[in-house]
């Protein structure tokens, strides 16, 4: 199948740093493709430069085989749209927030109804037309944003970071729609994310981008599941743990990772072994929590990192542990240093490296 989107040796510089350095790629149309990377590693930089809202210092740029210039740059770009990391809203409604791109377009008050109301349904947020975008949660407002994006229906759908803080009902809303524009419309979606989870799960291809640079690009499997040196770099930042594996009966494997602590992983493998553990996958409680995860680790915070709208925990539980909550579950559950809480995850949420 054809490139919808093709970068050739690209590279964008700014005054005192180089974001993107000789970067190649290519986007089959009708796929979801996922760059991933840690912060800082030039995703954004990218997404912009597929959107055509910015231009490369050097190298070449086509959509569906035409080369960007100058002369073209304008009218291929109403082919694309881009939905940022932050949700800019304006301060109207709903519906009027969704329908100003249509409008821009010249779209019929009828027309602008009718997928004004499809989008709605795809995002789940039905009747919310007459309400105040920016009097909704952070997660429906990063919703009417898919929205505003999606009732263009564009050929390349472009996402920077799109679940990024958000609880796990607004972050699976997101992905399901995702999945079923490109399923049922067809959609190319090209998402830039740190998580390698939501990597893994909803594309099947991708990239892994580190200091402006390409260091692979394949299957989801082959980059996630596979160990690499460049996985281990970008993973190793937290919840890393070598130790001892040995299978169990189930089909899981219990990891012996030192200081009496042991991780059950869904994996079948015996002897010395690395895994990781993202910090959004731990479930953190005051209280132990009935659920079906083999993984369940009482500890004590050490240290309290806020980053606005979340919070970075470290926790021992013998081995210290990283856990990322929400501002608002670390007020409403009095989180301090020195609380004792209770970390839970499943065998599934371990990644080995």
């Amino acid at each position: 199948m054809r490139p919808i989107i093709k970068l050739e040796d690209v590279t964008k510089n700014y005054a005192d740093a180089t974001a993107l350095d000789h970067v190649s790629l290519k986007v089959k149309q009708g796929e979801i493709f996922t760059i991933a990377g840690p912060n800082g590693s030039g995703k954004t930089t990218m997404l912009r430069i597929m959107a055509l809202i910015d231009t490369p210092t050097s190298g070449e740029v086509h959509f569906n085989s035409v080369k960007i210039g100058e002369e073209n740059r304008s009218q291929i770009r109403s082919k694309c749209t881009m939905v940022f990391q932050k949700t800019a809203l304006f301060n109207t409604t709903v519906y009027k927030n969704i329908a100003y791109g249509l409008k821009l377009r010249r779209f019929s008050k009828k027309e602008i109804d009718e997928r004004v109301k499809d989008v709605l349904d795809l995002v789940k947020l039905n009747g919310y037309e007459k309400r105040l975008a920016k009097k909704l949660s952070g997660g429906e407002q990063q919703r009417i944003s898919l929205a505003r994006a999606l009732v263009l229906d564009t050929e390349l759908l472009l996402l920077d970071e799109p679940t990024a803080n958000l609880d796990p009902k607004n972050m699976s809303i997101i992905e399901e729609t995702v999945s079923r524009v490109n399923r049922e419309r067809k959609n190319t979606v090209v998402m830039a994310t740190h998580n390698l989870f939501q990597a893994e799960t909803i594309t099947k291809r991708a990239a892994l981008l580190l200091g402006g640079k390409i260091v692979e690009v394949g299957t989801a499997q082959e980059i996630f599941r596979t160990p690499s040196r460049h996985l281990a770099s970008f993973a190793r930042l937290e919840n890393v743990f070598s130790g001892v594996s040995r299978s169990l009966k189930e089909g899981t494997s219990l990891i012996d990772v030192g200081d009496g602590v042991e991780i059950e992983a869904a994996l079948r493998k015996s002897g010395k072994i690395s895994v990781f553990v993202r910090p959004e996958d731990i479930i953190l409680s005051r209280k132990p929590i009935s659920s079906s995860a083999r993984n369940v680790f009482k500890g004590r915070i050490v240290e309290v990192s806020d980053l606005k709208s979340v919070v970075k925990l470290r926790v021992d539980a013998g081995k210290q542990f990283v856990v990322q909550i929400t501002k608002r579950s670390f007020n409403e559950m009095q989180l301090n240093v020195r609380s004792e809480v209770f970390l839970t995850f499943k065998a599934s949420s371990v990644h080995v490296i």
